[in-house]
């Protein structure tokens, strides 16, 4: 038996018949293989630990994708109800032309943009607000 021990121990060496430095041998392998296996334990703790924390972080991102989308929606929800066509806004065609930026004598102010033909920048103002041919009547001058 202490020849299978010395082959398993030491193999390619020849076998050893004192069995004092078999055994001492033997010893140290086992305490090698002890610690060892305390070494792979604790860095197996440390992986599992690594993992509990990563899938926590994972479900708190899943939940604020979740709460990210919901907001992007109502947030699309809101632009889209935003982006109604108002009943004052002149078709684009007419703002091509230099007359459309003054209507009854009264001129609109506009942004000027060199690559895009001119933008109103009162397109709300309702037509009537425009016209100033009442101006006198409604708004009498102050002495």
């Amino acid at each position: 038996m202490f020849i299978e021990l010395c082959s398993i121990l030491e193999p390619g060496r020849p076998p050893t018949t004192d069995k004092i430095i078999l055994l001492n041998d033997a010893t140290r392998v086992l305490k090698q293989l002890f610690l060892e296996t305390k070494r792979l334990k604790e860095s197996n703790e440390a992986i599992q630990e690594r993992i509990k924390s990563l899938k926590a972080e994972k479900s708190e991102l899943r939940e604020e994708k979740v709460r990210l989308k919901a907001e992007k929606e109502k947030m699309d929800k809101t632009l889209n109800g935003m982006a109604m066509p108002s009943p004052f806004l002149l078709h684009p065609a007419a703002f091509h032309t230099p007359a459309a930026f003054s209507t009854a004598g009264k001129a609109v102010p506009y942004q000027i943009n060199y690559s895009q033909p001119p933008i109103a920048m009162w397109k709300w103002m309702p037509p009537a607000s425009l016209d100033t041919s009442q101006d006198h009547v409604l708004r009498p001058p102050v002495a």
